[in-house]
């Protein structure tokens, strides 16, 4: 399988952001919506979050990166949470570690989530991730850090797409190795 590498500019955030962090509750209401819920990612928090993400996607030739310190995605179940980050325009997340129910929907939903040391990561930094291979290169310091490696059966998920194309293409779950 060929590596799968992914380049862009940091957004750098903090410890235990939660879902309700991620889907403030008075948006609840456009779950039915999700381009317009993916607009509020994180508006409580991070009110610029939305704008700056949308900024880096048409301007840096690149994708916004998602890094984040630990216990990314922590609370209640909300499957929308890493959907409407990646619709938002973030192409893949870094952090500490990250809830299991969260980092799973985002596997599902065709959104990487790595797990590193996020300390040596700037906001802004220029990266280049490898996520088949577990290195994340900052192009910006110049260092090279190592992180999580991606399952086999999570690169095949990821480099279709998510969960629903990768069973629509294989007709089920193919492991491959």
């Amino acid at each position: 399988m060929t590596d799968l590498v992914l380049k862009g500019k940091a957004i750098k955030l903090w410890d235990n952001i939660s879902t309700d962090d991620i889907i403030p509750g008075r948006f609840a209401h456009l779950r039915s919506n999700l381009p317009e819920l993916a607009k509020h990612v994180l508006e409580d928090t991070t009110p610029e979050f939305a704008s700056r993400v949308r900024d880096m996607s048409l301007h840096a030739g690149g994708e916004a990166i998602l890094v984040a310190g630990k216990n990314l995605g922590l609370g209640s179940s909300r499957e929308h949470a890493p959907l409407v980050i990646k619709m938002s325009g973030v192409g893949a997340i870094l952090a500490k570690s990250a809830a299991r129910i969260f980092f799973r929907n985002a596997i599902n939903q065709g959104l990487p989530v790595l797990l590193c040391d996020t300390d040596k990561i700037g906001d802004g930094d220029e990266l280049e991730i490898n996520l088949t291979g577990g290195t994340i290169a900052n192009l910006t310091s110049g260092i090279t850090l190592s992180c999580s490696k991606m399952p086999p059966i999570m690169s095949a998920i990821l480099k279709e797409g998510g969960l629903i194309p990768y069973i629509q293409k294989h007709k089920g779950f193919v492991i491959t190795r």
